[in-house]
């Protein structure tokens, strides 16, 4: 990983195309392209989707990583300062907060700000911290939406010339996001269960914005190891709501969700918590990702 974030690094210093990047190596036309850092996939991809031909996007986090465990290399830190615009979120991944403190980019978006401002701040109990904020806002495609026409806005201040064209390009990504939130109210709408057994807890924005209710394994680190009696209180609900599914994800260990379905008798299947990117995807990007996760959890709820 050291290895393919000093390629990035690379990339940045020269100011060309690269990984994580909408422009192809070498394009003459990339310096003058705004330079967008954004820190997870999902804000890679609105901003691409705002920006379009206009500007050049680099993501912190490289395909297959796992973003809450992000470190940046002196380079990386340095792209921060350089960039026109950074897109962000307080709490999600301490290096880029601490890389931030330190650098103050002139212009940056921190989503959870933003989040503040359209919708309540979910919070959770986590064994490991407490009661902490889920940062997980981006599985509600709503506040997807209301986010790509505050990046096109943002845009626009800083590139003043090209503001409506920002404009016209968020509102076209808006539209396909509340497309998708129609989907996922209307495909949701009848089902046998209204739970679901996830790895972590990444889920608790969607499940409300859907009326779902999230049973995770681990807490908001996909890494934390249940307690026994965590375990036990888990294959309680499942027997109790006749669960059928237990849902892993790609970018950690299914080794848990694995035993749960095992122990049980029960199917697995992948929830994608849509924070990256890998070949093993069910999709190349957001909203595949996200009709994915629709699929499985239509099949796994017995939904009408």
């Amino acid at each position: 990983m050291k290895s393919v974030a000093a390629a990035c690094a690379a990339v940045l210093l020269t100011i060309t195309a690269g990984c994580g990047s909408t422009a192809p190596s070498g394009d003459p036309a990339d310096d003058q392209r705004l330079q967008i850092v954004t820190t997870i996939y999902p804000y890679q991809f609105l901003a691409q989707g705002v920006g379009g031909d206009l500007v050049t996007v680099t993501n912190l986090t490289q395909p297959g990583a796992e973003p809450h465990d992000l470190e940046l290399t002196a380079r990386q830190v340095s792209s921060l300062s350089e960039a026109d615009l950074v897109v962000f979120q307080t709490g999600l991944q301490p290096a880029v907060d601490d890389a931030l403190e330190q650098t103050q980019p002139a212009q940056s978006v921190d989503v959870m700000a933003v989040l503040a401002r359209i919708a309540e701040p979910l919070t959770t109990t986590d064994s490991a911290h407490g009661t902490v904020t889920d940062p997980h806002i981006w599985l509600d495609p709503v506040a997807m939406a209301d986010l790509a026409l505050e990046l096109a806005d943002r845009l626009g201040q800083i590139a003043p010339d090209d503001a409506a064209l920002f404009a016209s390009q968020g509102a076209a990504l808006a539209d396909r996001l509340r497309e998708l939130d129609g989907d996922f109210s209307s495909r949701l709408a009848q089902c046998q269960r209204r739970s679901f057994v996830a790895s972590h807890a990444a889920f608790g924005y969607l499940a409300r914005r859907y009326d779902l209710v999230q049973i995770p394994i681990a807490g908001l680190s996909p890494d934390a190891e249940p307690s026994p009696a965590r375990m036990a209180e888990i294959q309680r609900l499942v027997t109790d709501q006749g669960i059928t599914t237990i849902f892993f994800e790609t970018l950690a260990s299914p080794a848990l969700a694995q035993s749960l379905a095992g122990d049980l008798g029960l199917r697995t299947a992948v929830l994608d918590p849509a924070e990256g990117l890998t070949d093993q995807s069910a999709a190349q990007d957001y909203i595949g990702l996200m009709r994915a996760d629709l699929d499985a959890l239509v099949q796994a709820n017995d939904c009408a």
